[in-house]
């Protein structure tokens, strides 16, 4: 059965589902008295003038409400009984105008009913404006017929002569709508007009409503289905939008992360570089693990691998602080603790606080690939394989297998950022003529072995890459192997980032 809409209602937020305060007297929406009247903006209605930012939704077990705009002061609009999908009945609200519209427009209100026969209230029309603003008085300047631009607040622009004809007269019928648009981005609108006026819906949901309706179809099955469709559409609407603004700041994070790793600078050199990734965050290409590797002028190859605690975007952008840091001082001319101590200086200015610390490990090879300067400050020894003949026990015999073993790793320094004075001594170590170097974060080496707490750790590393070099393993193949390895022991995706990378001298 079809019941007639109030014009006025006594008690609007019992209708919507609240309590009206005790405090107040409860006044119609069309009251202009007290802070609730039209243009207001106090509480005296009972509605909440607070604005979720993450749009209208119902509460648990709460059915849907509607917000009905129109002006018919011969009561011809009725609206049958609405159950939403639930079968629970649904809240209906009602304004006369725009400004009663828009103090009754809160965020439990899921769908708006605009009649388009609304009249738009603007000044040019005689009226008051979409919010009550009264027209402006006083002579104007004359108008001499001259095209005039627009922007109808979608970011449309449309011209008008002043005739009354053209894109004009749409944005004249459409003023109303634009406004309700403008007023609930988040609410589901429906537009309501007549069966001989079903173009001007069509313009509507052009325009931006989810829908329109003909009067004279509006029984309880077409508007309950349409309500919930015009909610559910602009649900999925602002979730289509969201996920395609997660998409691209998504891709643009991507595209910088990549930015920030590094490419080396080896021209000139006869080593041959290798590198494996892995940060530890989910869905992340950058991590607190960070490396490097240039050649100076004088023809020496430096090389660098670091990890800062912890595994989040900060550490991984201090990371990044640090590894830039070092290329530059590098580039200058520092070595050893000089530049260890400078770095040390970076890290305490950069990090978000004092308990953040760095671990470094820098080795810098000399022009003809002989010798080289070890660093550590906190961080692993590297591992060096060495090819070809051995010297033993004073005799000389040749051994075909290449040797995997760690650089000596006593007399290092603390990391970086836990002591103000700290010294950190730079080692020479012979490497001889053929070699691999291998320099790697605690992520390789951390990962469990088994069931058990049982670490990986340095020695068992070294027996890995021993076993992988017996079977003929070399450069990129030897680095994906390790790490696949480590990751099938760990029993799956390793939980801290892992760096590794590899330096191979073949004459």
């Amino acid at each position: 059965m079809s019941a007639r809409i109030p014009r006025q209602r006594a008690t609007p937020a019992a209708e919507g589902g609240q309590a009206p305060p005790t405090s107040a007297p409860h006044r119609p929406p069309g009251d202009s008295g007290g802070p609730g009247g039209p243009g207001g903006r106090g509480s005296a209605d009972g509605y909440s003038r607070t604005r979720d930012p993450r749009g209208p939704g119902p509460a648990h077990g709460a059915g849907l409400t509607l917000l009905v705009i129109e002006d018919d002061p011969g009561g011809s609009l009725r609206l049958p009984e609405l159950l939403d999908a639930d079968g629970k009945p649904m809240r209906i609200r009602t304004a006369r105008n725009l400004t009663e519209a828009e103090r009754l427009l809160t965020d439990d209100v899921h769908c708006i009913l605009l009649d388009l026969a609304l009249p738009d209230g603007s000044p040019a029309n005689g009226g008051t404006g979409p919010t009550g603003t009264p027209p402006p008085t006083g002579p104007g300047p004359a108008y001499d017929g001259s095209p005039r631009t627009t922007t109808d607040g979608t970011g449309t622009h449309s011209t008008s002569t002043g005739t009354g004809t053209g894109t004009d007269v749409d944005a004249d019928e459409l003023a109303p709508l634009r406004h309700v648009l403008r007023l609930a981005p988040r609410q589901a609108v429906l537009a309501l007009t007549t069966s001989g006026d079903a173009e001007r819906g069509a313009r509507a949901v052009r325009v931006g409503a989810q829908d329109y309706l003909l009067r004279d179809e509006l029984d309880s099955r077409v508007l309950s289905r349409a309500i919930q469709y015009a909610v559910e559409r602009k649900r999925a609407d602002a979730a289509q939008r969201q996920l395609h603004e997660s998409r691209l700041r998504a891709q643009e994070n991507a595209r910088l992360e990549r930015g920030l790793l590094p490419t080396p600078l080896l021209d000139g050199s006869p080593l041959r570089f290798s590198s494996r990734y892995r940060p530890g965050r989910s869905r992340a290409l950058l991590g607190g693990d960070f490396y490097d590797t240039v050649r100076t002028p004088d023809g020496s190859v430096h090389v660098m691998i670091g990890d800062v605690c912890g595994h989040g975007p900060d550490e991984a952008a201090l990371g990044v602080e640090l590894r830039i840091a070092w290329r530059a001082l590098t580039f200058a001319g520092l070595v050893g603790d000089e530049l260890l101590g400078t770095l040390q200086k970076v890290l305490e200015h950069e990090r978000p606080n004092d308990e953040i610390f760095a671990t470094l490990c820098t080795v810098d090879i000399a022009p003809d690939g002989h010798r080289a300067g070890l660093c550590l400050a906190g961080h692993p020894s590297p591992l060096i394989v060495r090819h070809g003949p051995a010297t033993t026990a004073g005799a000389a015999r040749e051994q075909s297998a290449p040797r995997a073993e760690l650089l000596p790793y006593d007399n290092g320094g603390p990391a970086l950022g836990l002591l103000p004075r700290a010294r950190w001594p730079r080692r020479q170590v012979e490497l001889g003529g053929r070699w691999s170097l291998m320099l790697y974060t605690d992520g390789l080496i951390e990962g469990r072995v088994g069931e058990g707490n049982q670490r990986l750790g340095q020695d068992g590393m070294v027996e890995m890459v021993r076993r992988q070099l017996a079977t003929g393993l070399r450069g990129d193949a030897l680095l994906e192997a390790a790490v696949t390895e480590v990751r099938e022991l760990n029993g799956g995706e390793l939980t801290d980032d892992v760096a590794v990378l590899l330096l191979d001298r073949e004459r």
